[in-house]
């Protein structure tokens, strides 16, 4: 809020140039707090593909989490107005792969009833799979 008043305030001054650079900045905080969102979101959807894939089962629990969280990668990686989105295919995925390690070692907690370590459960489940899987929910048409 702070940073809008002192936009305001350029503005009536006539310094169009700052103005500009404080724009740029607030467009730049903006995106990142869409970037931190979408990681976020990234580990539960991993999260839940580690578990159906390492236990070879799944629940409507997991299947409405992914479902829902899903539809928040695409909300927010969508640009207001139709604009396009914030991460492209290519940063998606490198998201993903990011989040991964996070999601697998909440997925060891939570799998087999605790029973494996991360790196136990790596041997279980195919990173590669899980995080196509991932992307191909995330570029679902049925958004």
């Amino acid at each position: 809020m702070e940073e809008l008043l002192t936009l305001k305030e350029l503005l009536h001054q006539g310094k169009v140039s700052e103005a500009l650079e404080l724009v740029e900045e607030l467009e730049e905080m903006s995106k990142s707090d869409k970037l931190n969102k979408i990681f976020s979101y990234g580990i539960i959807v991993l999260l839940h593909l580690i578990k159906q894939a390492a236990e070879k089962r799944s629940t409507r629990s997991w299947e409405t989490s992914i479902f829902n969280t899903v539809k928040q990668i695409q909300r927010t990686n969508q640009r207001p107005k139709g604009k396009g989105c914030y991460l492209h295919e290519d940063e998606l995925l490198e998201t993903l792969q990011d989040a991964y390690e996070s999601a697998l070692r909440k997925a060891a907690l939570e799998t087999f009833e605790g029973r494996y370590t991360a790196d136990e459960l790596r041997n279980l489940v195919n990173q590669d799979v899980v995080i196509r899987a991932a992307m191909d929910l995330i570029l679902s048409e049925g958004k």
